[in-house]
Order: structure tokens, then C-alpha cells, then sequence
């Protein structure tokens, strides 16, 4: 998952892309508003975290330009103005969520995880298809040319990441925490295990590998691709 975050206080936007990194999300951080409007109109992200006091433009006015131009990206608010008024104008310009500083970063990561979710599930109806590998959502079924696989709930969610993110290397840290919710620690393999699992199902009976170990840096799947 890319984030981005647009914070000016440089110990703050330190600490959030540290804590955020180490959580398994991949994090562009910039210092001003203008970079940031720039980055979230022409890089796609999951989610932008946004200061509101900005030296150069507000973040009131970075959120309306945004959904002005239709873009949809999840908004969460960071701001040390607390009033009612203050977050309620941020939620009708259009952020989906407002958090007052000071904050702990065990909320941020908790109100970060809840709103990439709610994104998942409004976009989660509907089919992937990579190569002859078809996932249907909304009914929960897998098909590998033409044969039905048979798939329990987490190797359904790892195949669903993995497809969302075709082509992409993911570290094992942003797997743990995208389909376990945990932080990953280093001395266990439940990642490999459940990525060797899937592969029985998806790739052991079929002469085209979809599911790939990029060695030092995590798994991708992916169509014609030699390891």
C-alpha cells in the first residue's frame, strides 16, 4: 500500500513515515502543500495523510482541489485545530476521516488500517483476471483455467492482494499486515508457508508460474515471468 503524507513539522512527518514504513506501507513524505497536491494528482496512492496548516497552501484547499477533480483517494486530516467547526469543515470538503494532534501512533495506524479497508470494500466488487487465473469477488470463487481451486479465507484475501498488485514485488511485512493485520516479525515464516500453500493450489498443476520470489525482497505475481 502507498501512502503519502503531507506534513510541514519535520519531527511529525519523521516520526509518521518512520512508524508507517517499519509497518509495512510504502511512504512518500513532503514538506509543503504544493509538492504534495502534485504528487496526489499525478502518482496514485492508497491514502494521504494531510496536515491542514501548510506554508504555502492550506490543506482545506488541497482536499477540495482534489475531489474537484474527481480524485477519490482516502484523506485523513491531521491538524492541531481541534474545534467542531474545524472538523466538521474538513469532512464536508470531503476527508474521510480527522485526527487532532497531539495523537499516539497506535491511533494513526489504527484510523490508516480502517480507511484503506473501507476503500477495499468499496472496490472489491467484482472479478481480476491475470493470464487464465480469474478471482471473483463477490462470490468468492476461484478459477485456473477453467478448473474451480478450492481456497480457505486467508489464502483467498493473499491471492486477492497479490492480483490487485500485479507486477508489483510485496516485502512480507506489508503482506503480513494487509492480510493478517499484524506487524511481521522477521523470526517467523508464516508468510512463506501460506505463499508456498497458495502455489500448490494456484501454480503446481499448471506449466505457468504466476506466483514468483523476488530473493531478499519479498513475492509478486505475475504472467510470463521467468524466476
Amino acid at each position: 500500500m502507498r501512502l503519502l503524507i503531507v506534513e510541514d513539522e519535520v519531527k511529525t512527518g519523521d516520526y509518521l513515515k518512520q512508524g508507517l514504513s517499519e509497518a509495512g506501507f510504502m511512504v512518500s513524505l513532503v514538506r509543503n502543500g504544493l509538492d504534495g497536491h502534485h504528487l496526489a494528482m499525478t502518482e496514485t496512492f492508497d491514502l494521504i495523510l494531510l496536515d491542514v496548516m501548510l506554508p504555502d497552501i492550506s490543506g482545506w484547499r488541497i482536499v477540495k482541489a482534489l475531489r474537484d477533480a474527481n480524485n477519490s483517494t482516502p484523506i485523513l486530516f491531521l491538524s492541531a485545530r481541534d474545534s467542531v467547526e474545524d472538523r466538521v469543515k474538513g469532512l464536508e470538503l470531503g476527508a474521510d476521516d480527522y485526527l487532532i494532534k497531539p495523537f499516539a501512533f497506535s491511533e494513526v495506524l489504527a484510523r490508516v488500517r480502517t480507511l484503506l479497508r473501507r476503500g477495499d470494500a468499496s472496490v472489491d466488487m467484482g472479478q481480476l483476471e491475470v493470464a487464465d487465473l480469474q478471482l471473483d469477488n463477490r462470490k468468492r470463487k476461484v478459477i485456473r483455467a477453467g478448473r474451480r481451486i478450492a481456497l480457505s479465507n486467508q489464502e483467498f484475501n493473499l491471492l486477492e492482494l497479490l492480483m490487485r498488485r500485479v507486477g508489483e514485488v510485496l516485502p512480507r511485512s506489508l503482506i503480513a499486515s494487509e492480510v493478517w493485520d499484524m506487524n511481521f516479525d522477521s523470526d517467523t515464516n508464516v508468510i512463506d508457508v501460506a505463499i508456498r500453500r497458495l502455489r500448490m493450489k494456484i501454480d503446481d498443476d499448471f506449466p505457468n508460474k504466476l506466483i514468483h520470489t523476488v530473493r531478499g525482497m519479498g513475492y509478486k505475481l505475475e504472467a510470463d515471468d521467468v524466476e
